[in-house]
C-alpha cells in the first residue's frame, strides 16, 4: 500500500473529470516512476499556470492575458460573436480552426433542476457587447440538450430584438452532445452549416 502523501495524490487525480480510483492511481504510478520525465515537469506546468492564469473580462476564457489573447487579435472577424456554455467549448471551436471570430462564454447553462438563473451566468453584458463591439451575427453554439435549448429560447428572447442576425449550429451536433466531445470535423460541418433562429 503507498503511503499517505501518494494516496492523497491519487484521491485528488481522482476528481478530475473522467477518472476513477483506478485510472488516478495507474496515472500517479506512471508519474512516480518518470518523476524527473513527467512528474516535476508537470509540477512546474501547474504551478505556472497557477500563478499566471486569468479570466478575460470581455469573453470568459483562460488565458495568462485579460483580455484574452482572442478577444484582442485584430486579425479575427469583430462582427461574428460565438456564445458557448464554456471555456472548454470555445478550445474545443478553436481546435477546429475554422471559426475566426469573437467569443462570449456563458460559464453554464440555464437549469431548474440545478436552480441556475441568468443571474448566474454571464449572461448581462451580451446586448452592451452587440451594441458597442457593431457585432453583425451571433452564434448559439449551446449544447443539444434540454437545458441548453432553454438557455437559447432565453437568448433568443433577449436578443429579439436587437439588429443581429442570431444563428446556431445544425448538422452535425446530436442531441445531448457537447462541444467539448466532437470530434474537429463534425464541429466544422455544424459550424458549416448554421442556421437562422
Amino acid at each position: 500500500m503507498a503511503g499517505k502523501e501518494i494516496e492523497k495524490l491519487i484521491k485528488a487525480v481522482a476528481k478530475l473529470p473522467a477518472l476513477g480510483t483506478r485510472s488516478a492511481r495507474r496515472i500517479v504510478l506512471q508519474l512516480l516512476k518518470k518523476r524527473d520525465t513527467q512528474l516535476l515537469p508537470l509540477i512546474a506546468s501547474l504551478q505556472e499556470v497557477a500563478e499566471h492564469i486569468k479570466t478575460c473580462e470581455i469573453c470568459g476564457n483562460f488565458d495568462t492575458e485579460n483580455p484574452c489573447s482572442i478577444c484582442t487579435d485584430a486579425a479575427r472577424d469583430g462582427k461574428m460573436l460565438c456564445i458557448v456554455q464554456d471555456v472548454a467549448d470555445l478550445w474545443a471551436m478553436e481546435r477546429v480552426g475554422f471559426y475566426k471570430g469573437k467569443y462570449h462564454v456563458l460559464g453554464g447553462v440555464l437549469s431548474a433542476l440545478e436552480g441556475i438563473t441568468p443571474e448566474d451566468l454571464n449572461m448581462e453584458n451580451i446586448p452592451a457587447r452587440i451594441n458597442n463591439e457593431h457585432i453583425e451575427e451571433v452564434i448559439l453554439a449551446l449544447p443539444a440538450t434540454v437545458d441548453g435549448q432553454i438557455t437559447t429560447h432565453y437568448l433568443l428572447s433577449r436578443l429579439k430584438d436587437m439588429p443581429v442576425k442570431i444563428t446556431t449550429l445544425a448538422q452535425g451536433i446530436p442531441v445531448g452532445a457537447e462541444l467539448d466531445y466532437m470530434d474537429d470535423g463534425t464541429i466544422q460541418l455544424a459550424l458549416n452549416s448554421r442556421k437562422p433562429l
